[in-house]
């Protein structure tokens, strides 16, 4: 099985920032893709932020420039750093990764279980 652990998530300030960390764990053989997704109440799910295996990311429009998304390939986990936090940033963002587990194992798409980022002065 493969499972997706986030931490980080809480409550700051304008303009203040955060780190959003997830971690793989499992009988996993290849990560491919791995991204940050986010929901606000009342609002669909949507994609923050994304990078590949060969490390190529790509942004939502109103993330480019305040945040950063990066791996740890030896620790099967991403990050999201967020600087300059805007109260609209405010929702519940999850972890996402496409995986292939060992053995004859299929290739799917796991989710973490969200982390609350709340941005409020």
């Amino acid at each position: 099985q493969v499972q997706l652990v986030e931490s980080g998530g809480g409550l700051v300030q304008p303009g203040e920032s955060l780190r959003l960390s997830c971690a793989a764990s499992g009988s996993i053989l290849i990560i491919y893709s791995m991204a940050w997704y986010r929901q606000a109440p009342g609002r669909q799910r949507e994609l923050v932020a994304s990078i590949t295996a060969s490390g190529s990311t790509n942004y939502e429009d109103s993330v480019k420039g305040r945040f950063t998304i990066s791996r740890d390939y030896a620790k099967n986990s991403v990050n999201l750093q967020m600087n300059s936090l805007k109260p609209e940033d405010t929702a519940v963002y999850y972890c996402n990764a496409d995986i292939k587990q060992e053995g004859f194992g299929a290739r799917d798409v796991y989710w973490g279980q969200g982390a609350q980022v709340t941005v409020s002065s």
